[in-house]
């Protein structure tokens, strides 16, 4: 076995997006039922949003020429000649010195060019007293300047996140074209390993953390997680579990048996399940070198480190990207990122990208990273984290104050 011909995390990034497929069915879903859904092709707007020029605050729609000049010593003064409703058309025309009453969201009156706040004024039995100017084109919102008919409102592959919806909704759209929700199984390997709900553990026994750590990860980004439960370190087992399993969902994560050692079975047992097998053997990373990314007969699959700290920090930089690309999500090329500056000096070796754990907090108005020091099996470090920093693998480490970018946790 080949082992650690370790790629770094931008050639796996690229490996990743290059190796995974998108899933092909697709679905109609009412836009209720379509939150964090991927959009399965491209909206576009059929109509002008607003549909009508309108005022954006509670006031009088005024020409801005009108109102130049004026101040509170010297106020400008305007003839009210009525006002406009809610939800009904605009019955009055501006002329030269007339003002017209415009609540919030209200259709603007033709030939006005702005709205002067009713606290920049006062209305004394029809004589608008003016006591601040107003631009053209303030406070009101024109036809089709929020969404333009005809206009490309949503790529293919967008996420539906409450804004989408909105936005959608606004054009009367009641129904879109998705891609269908992943399943992605996940099966824990090793003897030591057992239920996390196990009262009392036999010596040498773990419980099963990785489990709903990486079920609260896929959770979180809207995929159903099928568990396969735990298989022993034996090969022909793992391998029966890992196919059924495998046969049930669009992606395969097992988790343990990623290293070297002699019961680790993981490359075996992956290689077969379909082609072309395994494309990443070790990144460039610490914590989580011994990764095992695959593709099984355009199925993805993941091999995990044991440890929950890696295991989670690995799920979150790669398994997410490959969740994103396998449903059809337009993604950047790396994970969002913040910026904080960090309390210490962290050291780091060249040719390696390090991931450091850290608390977020903010002073002065600026947010700051304290590294949460421990060894990368603790689970407590994770519990104590924000987020997890990037060391780049040029670089030599982070100083004191140094600007760094921040992965939040979610």
């Amino acid at each position: 076995m080949q082992f650690f011909k370790v790629k770094t995390v931008e050639e796996t990034y690229a490996l990743i997006d290059e190796m995974i497929p998108s899933i092909q069915d697709v679905e109609v879903r009412s836009l209720e039922e379509a939150l964090h859904y991927i959009l399965a092709e491209p909206v576009a707007a059929t109509e002008n949003v607003p549909g009508f020029d309108r005022s954006t605050v509670d006031g009088y729609a005024v020409k801005a020429k009108d109102t130049y000049g004026s101040s509170e010593s010297m106020p400008a003064f305007l003839t009210v000649i009525g006002e406009v409703k809610m939800g009904e058309g605009v019955r009055h025309h501006i002329g030269s010195s007339e003002a017209v009453y415009v609540p919030t969201g209200g259709m603007l009156p033709p030939d006005s060019d702005s709205v002067i706040m009713i606290e920049h004024c006062e209305d004394m039995d029809g004589l608008l007293n003016i006591y601040k100017q107003v631009a053209p084109g303030e406070n009101i919102i024109r036809a089709g300047e929020d969404i333009r008919n005809g206009d490309l409102l949503l790529p293919e592959g967008t996420k539906l996140r409450p804004q989408e919806l909105g936005a959608l909704a606004s054009l009367g759209v009641t129904h879109v074209r998705v891609y269908r929700k992943l399943k992605v199984g996940y099966l824990s390997s090793g003897d030591e390993i057992v239920p996390y709900q196990t009262k009392t553990l036999s010596t040498g026994q773990i419980r099963d953390v990785n489990y709903l750590a990486i079920l609260g990860l896929a959770s979180e980004w809207g995929v159903e997680v099928l568990y396969g439960g735990i298989v022993k370190d034996d090969i022909s087992q793992f391998q029966q579990k890992a196919r059924e399993l495998y046969d049930q969902v669009d992606c395969l994560i097992l988790s343990g048996g990623s290293s070297v050692g002699v019961k680790d079975y993981t490359i075996e047992v992956i290689e077969g399940l379909g082609e072309p097998g395994v494309f990443v053997h070790g990144i460039s990373i610490k914590p989580g070198k011994p990764t095992i990314l695959a593709l099984a007969d355009g199925k993805p699959v993941i091999g995990l480190p044991g440890h929950p700290a890696s295991a989670m920090i690995i799920f979150k930089l790669f398994g997410e990207r490959i969740v994103r690309k396998l449903q059809g999500e337009k993604i950047a090329k790396k994970p969002d990122r913040i910026f904080a500056r960090m309390t210490k000096n962290i050291p780091s070796s060249p040719g390696r990208s390090d991931y450091i754990r850290v608390r977020l907090f903010e002073l002065n108005g600026e947010w700051w990273a304290e590294p949460i020091i421990g060894k990368s099996g603790l689970i407590t470090t994770l519990v104590k984290s924000d987020g997890i920093v990037e060391i780049a693998s040029e670089k030599e480490g982070i100083l004191q104050g140094e600007n760094v970018p921040v992965i939040p946790s979610r």
